[in-house]
């Protein structure tokens, strides 16, 4: 019962700061702290809710929606924090009603699927990947963003939603850093899970094992291209796109496969 009030309560503090947000976008006051204080509460209370679904006596749920939840929590903190230092708390009208949603969605009836281990190492090693997961999906999202915006400038329609977006250079300079980060958590992931799991490439671990690699190696590209060539624009937009697409399938598409068509 406990967990379902707090997911609620989440949930009304995330839309209630998005629609503050929202109110505020194109307005001359400079109320951002104020709205995203909500969001603040949100996810402590968040937190909360998580603790106590995630972190069982037996193991460790992370059933489909469990690591869904925790994935909106994180990536909803990553938008708080770097609002500190840069203006975009406007993704958080698109972001904190989805981790509402994620929140309220750990309710439904569907089964847990829970990790039985209580050795730290592979625990570390599941958290790493899951923010591994977190920050590559906040960079792809940022990435939509970006072709969104990149598209207008370029056909002169700089209106609508556009319009309360920080300016391309920031909000380029932010995707790379949250793939930056993402692409360490996930070689970190990946080292540990060679490291500490008996076999990575069993035939229950292999699809993921395999296409988690290939995102890796795709975001590795990617930044290499970066640095070595300046790449940005267009084409950093569709290599992070389709690192994002090899990612989600090696980590949400075998869990829907497994939980709900198995």
């Amino acid at each position: 019962m406990f967990p379902t009030i707090a997911s609620t309560l989440a949930t009304l503090f995330y839309c209630l700061s998005a629609f503050l947000i929202f109110k505020q976008l194109g307005t001359a006051t400079n109320r951002r702290w104020i709205t995203l204080l909500p969001a603040m509460i949100a996810v402590l209370v968040h937190a909360i809710a998580l603790h106590r679904l995630i972190i069982l006596p037996q193991g460790l749920n992370l059933g489909f929606f469990a690591s869904f939840s925790l994935i909106a929590w994180l990536i909803s903190i990553q938008i708080i924090i770097s609002s500190f230092y840069r203006r975009i708390e406007s993704l958080g009208v698109v972001v904190f009603p989805i981790s509402g949603f994620a929140s309220l969605a750990t309710g439904l009836p569907f089964s847990d699927h829970l990790i039985n281990t209580s050795d730290n190492a592979i625990q570390g090693h599941i958290l790493i990947s899951v923010v591994a997961y977190s920050l590559i999906t906040l960079g792809a999202f940022q990435a939509g963003l970006l072709a969104y915006q990149d598209r207008s400038i370029r056909h002169h329609h700089p209106g609508g939603f556009i319009r309360f977006l920080p300016p391309l250079h920031d909000m380029e300079t932010l995707l790379f850093q949250f793939l930056g980060f993402g692409f360490v958590s996930l070689s970190v992931s990946l080292l540990t899970g060679f490291v500490y799991l008996e076999d990575i490439f069993a035939q229950h671990l292999v699809h993921k094992t395999v296409l988690s690699i290939v995102a890796w190696f795709i975001l590795g590209v990617l930044l290499f291209g970066r640095v070595k060539f300046g790449w940005r624009g267009i084409k950093a937009i569709r290599w992070t796109l389709t690192s994002f697409v090899f990612l989600m399938l090696a980590y949400f598409g075998s869990k829907l496969v497994l939980e709900f068509i198995l």
